[in-house]
């Protein structure tokens, strides 16, 4: 595996890659890789011929008193595990070759970014769209992969690519894998290493209490009994607040009051210690 700093680099060994018409995956990542990156690696080489994997750890994305120092930065490590998933080719720029003196674009997309996540994390998906535009443009990849754990991000990077017309990749090759889990249901994420024995121990209450949420409500129970519910067995269990719980059209993300006919999602974030967690589960329609 290659592991290219600048565009130049890059630009060259996609030339390579690309010299007998093989087709390209990119899987856009932070970093700090656990099994559920390797995962969509493992989707991604499953798809296409090559896969190109991004780490960049996107300064755009963190708030003001969010972990952007303290994020965990591991390129050596991450490399090693990509390589042996079989990637091609590490895309891990600097700060000043994604964003070089003078840079002052920003791509904000409305309707999906707004609420859940949002709410906490003013300007964060506006960060999100303009780095993986950036990435898109960069790699111009046949199709990309992204966990559905964050599943408010991949809704606003299928609309920002369905809004600009992209075709490398087109909307639809913009591919949802499902979240990778511990034993306990924990979703796995990167941040999950913040939390304390006793912290990560209470942790699992919360993908406990969404997966009785989504039986009582596809039971017919009442949406808002049930979410007041999950939210007190969560506080109940340890965590220190809840940002929000709800139940939304699993397209648009428009909340739902009730579960219709359509497809929808369980969005759930709590914080625990210092330590923000999120999940999501599918929720279908009303059992009859």
């Amino acid at each position: 595996m290659q592991t290219v700093k600048t565009l130049q680099m890059l630009r060259t060994a996609l030339a390579q890659l690309r010299s007998d018409g093989a087709t390209i995956a990119l899987v856009p990542t932070m970093g700090a890789l656990h099994e559920g990156h390797l995962t969509l690696v493992r989707r991604a080489r499953a798809a296409a011929d090559h896969v190109v994997a991004s780490i960049f750890v996107n300064p755009k994305q963190f708030g003001v008193n969010e972990d952007l120092y303290a994020y965990p930065r591991q390129l050596a490590e991450d490399a090693a595990m990509l390589e042996a998933e079989g990637c091609a080719l590490l895309w891990a720029p600097t700060v000043e070759a994604m964003y070089p003196q003078g840079f002052a674009t920003n791509i904000s997309v409305a309707g999906v970014s707004e609420g859940l996540c949002s709410a906490a994390r003013p300007g964060h998906f506006d960060g999100v769209a303009t780095v993986v535009c950036k990435l898109f443009n960069q790699v111009a990849p046949d199709m990309a992969f992204f966990g559905e754990k964050d599943f408010q991000q991949l809704a606003v990077i299928r609309a920002m690519a369905r809004d600009l017309d992209l075709t490398r990749p087109h909307v639809d090759n913009i591919i949802g894998v499902p979240t990778v889990r511990e034993a306990d249901g924990l979703a796995l994420s990167s941040r999950n290493r913040y939390l304390t024995p006793e912290q990560r121990a209470a942790a699992a209450a919360l993908p406990r209490a969404m997966q009785a949420a989504v039986h009582a409500i596809k039971g017919g129970a009442p949406v808002a009994d049930t979410l007041a519910r999950l939210q007190a067995q969560v506080l109940g269990a340890g965590f220190a607040s809840i940002d929000y719980a709800e139940l939304a059209d699993a397209n648009s993300l428009a909340p739902l009051a009730t579960l219709g006919e359509h497809p929808a999602r369980l969005l759930v974030a709590a914080r625990i210690g210092g330590t923000r967690l999120i999940d999501n589960l599918p929720v279908g329609s009303a059992l009859k």
